[in-house]
């Protein structure tokens, strides 16, 4: 048996500092999922749009369709419409049910700021669903 009586100074002495190092590498890991996660969680637009491949919904008993012509006149159901009597016609033609959901529907022709300033006269009125009718593509362009 072998015994080592060393008294001497070359003892190692305890460390009483706290090794950070690791704490700050699991940081920096945490900060980077943040970062990418972050961008991914909000949404900008809220859009209420179904996704092409869904099945289609039943079609509402009585729905309410407002189209924007070539010419930029507008029509609800089969009949023609002033842009300054669309509010009171949406109320007559949905019953002032501002929770029903208005089918809007435009022309190729229609550009785009003339279907948003229609979709912002349904908003000021308090119609917020709105879904966007289009022709189902058969055929891959």
């Amino acid at each position: 048996m072998a015994f080592s009586l060393r008294h001497g100074d070359d003892d190692l002495k305890e460390a009483h500092e706290i090794n950070v190092t690791p704490f700050i590498d699991v940081m920096l890991v945490l900060l980077i999922i943040f970062m990418v996660a972050a961008p991914l969680a909000t949404v900008d637009v809220a859009v209420d749009l179904p996704v092409s491949t869904a099945q289609p919904e039943a079609r509402p008993p009585k729905p309410v369709f407002l189209t924007i012509k070539a010419d930029r006149s507008l029509a609800l159901g089969e009949t023609s419409v002033a842009q300054g009597d669309l509010v009171a016609a949406l109320d007559a033609a949905s019953g002032n049910d501002k929770d029903q959901r208005i089918f809007l529907r435009a022309d190729k022709q229609v550009d785009y700021g003339e279907l948003m300033q229609v979709m912002n006269i349904l908003r000021d009125a308090s119609y917020l669903k709105v879904g966007l009718v289009g022709l189902e593509a058969h055929d891959p362009p």
